[in-house]
């Protein structure tokens, strides 16, 4: 019977997870911003609108902003000798096809390389003949976060725009953070899709979790909390905050790393899934396998570090202490929590030990933590920011245990690798792919 209890502990822990995971999708979709609503004219109608806001069931509503949007920069960190074949095409981008601010527009591409590159010849060619292009070679940085420091030292722009090398935003991305900044808020994160999700299999479930990560869980959290996280990339700062914050260069993830402190400091994250990027997924198992590790080792390095100091923080309510111990405490550890699951589903049906009301929960449990991953994939396909083909979604579907199991064993070794004081961490390597060209939708 003790051991009954203890499978029943352990599904009680997949059922709060298959709870949160099916609130989330289904309040994210109806939070969507994408079309410009004209503003109700009868009382009733505005009532309505109040009451629909209030539960988050708006519908399609484009945030305007209250007054002409400001200088802006794009700050863009690149590790040349990794990121030398894609960073030319995606400055191009940042000059050709984004909407330029009222305000005016600044791209400063800070960068670090141990050798000279043919790549910087280029770069001097094209900051020539556009001004608003500025080249900063860092010496002596080892990281992302020293190449975005030193170039927020010379940004001008009211609003800055952190991204990686790879990263390709939507023209009007500085028209739609500025409707969130102009009301309060100090940090933006927009929507990171992926656009070489053609390169192989793997790219191809890396594009539909995203749509799920960026879809789904971020802007439900962030309406439901009003708080939400950085990123990395795509994220829009009032640079006044960012010169305040700056990034910690010995974080293995300095974006969750500088979203708690902006919390703690009583600044606003607020998540809008209409800003969106396209950036480039890994391409191979081993560039994921130390990409997600980085990504584990550092959310675990974040929770111990600032976990007890959200609990006393006068910033935080206490909805959002609650949500953030979920985002970091539990998440981190249901990882190992989860390879429990099918050994007690094997043995519950194999060997049925429980009985009455507790058989009955083992069902409904086992049944709502499987229901609640394929409900999330269905979500992020009504939403997506790109019309995939409907077996896009399917083919995730039927990978999805062994890519939930993939991430987890992931987690589990960053784990191990944090408590015997590995914090060695190996770049992604970046290259230009014919699989990836995105076109931008509304929505």
């Amino acid at each position: 019977m003790v051991t009954v209890y203890a499978a029943g502990v352990v599904l009680t822990f997949f059922l709060f997870n298959a709870v949160v995971i099916i609130l989330e999708a289904s309040n994210a979709l109806f939070r969507r911003f994408a079309i410009r609503r004209e503003p109700a004219v009868y009382p009733s109608r505005r009532r309505l609108e109040r009451l629909k806001a209030w539960m988050g069931v708006r519908g399609f509503e484009y945030p305007y902003p209250v007054s002409p949007v400001p200088r802006c920069s794009f700050l863009v960190a690149a590790y040349l000798p990794n990121e030398q074949d894609i960073v030319v095409e995606t400055i191009r981008h940042l000059l050709f096809h984004i909407e330029r601010p009222a305000g005016g527009l600044e791209v400063i591409l800070a960068y670090n390389t141990p050798v000279d590159l043919l790549v910087e010849v280029e770069l001097r060619r094209l900051s020539k003949q556009h001004p608003e292009l500025t080249l900063l070679r860092v010496e002596g940085s080892h990281s992302k976060a020293e190449n975005i420091n030193a170039a927020l030292n010379i940004a001008t722009g009211e609003i800055a725009c952190v991204l990686d090398a790879d990263h390709h935003p939507a023209p009007d991305c500085f028209v739609r953070a500025w409707h969130w900044i102009a009301q309060g808020y100090d940090v933006v994160q927009g929507r990171n899709v992926v656009r070489n999700y053609g390169e192989n299999f793997l790219t191809l479930n890396v594009a539909i979790e995203f749509e799920q990560l960026y879809g789904i869980c971020h802007p439900a959290k962030s309406f439901l909390t009003d708080s939400s996280i950085f990123c990395g990339s795509n994220g829009y700062w009032r640079t006044a905050v960012l010169k305040k914050i700056r990034f910690n260069p010995n974080r293995l993830t300095e974006d969750i790393d500088a979203s708690l402190r902006t919390l703690l400091n009583g600044y606003r994250i607020l998540h809008d899934r209409s800003i969106v990027t396209s950036e480039l997924a890994p391409t191979s198992l081993k560039a994921f396998w130390f990409q997600r590790k980085r990504w584990a080792h550092g959310w675990l390095e974040v929770s111990l570090i600032y976990q007890r100091r959200l609990w006393r923080s006068p910033y935080f309510t206490r909805w959002q202490k609650v949500y953030w111990t979920y985002l970091l405490y539990y998440c981190e550890s249901f990882s190992l929590i989860s390879f429990q699951l099918l050994p007690i589903l094997l043995s519950f049906w194999l060997v049925p030990t429980a009985t009455g009301e507790m058989s009955l929960y083992f069902v409904v449990a086992s049944i709502l933590s499987f229901f609640s991953g394929i409900y999330q994939v269905l979500a992020a396909a009504k939403v997506a920011s790109r019309a995939y083909p409907w077996f896009y979604y399917l083919q995730h579907i039927v990978c999805l245990p062994f890519y939930v199991l993939l991430k987890n064993s992931i987690s589990v070794v960053a784990m191990y690798d944090y408590l015997s004081g590995n914090h060695a961490w190996i770049v992604t390597p970046r290259k230009t792919s014919a699989h990836s060209r995105y076109r931008f939708r509304q929505g």
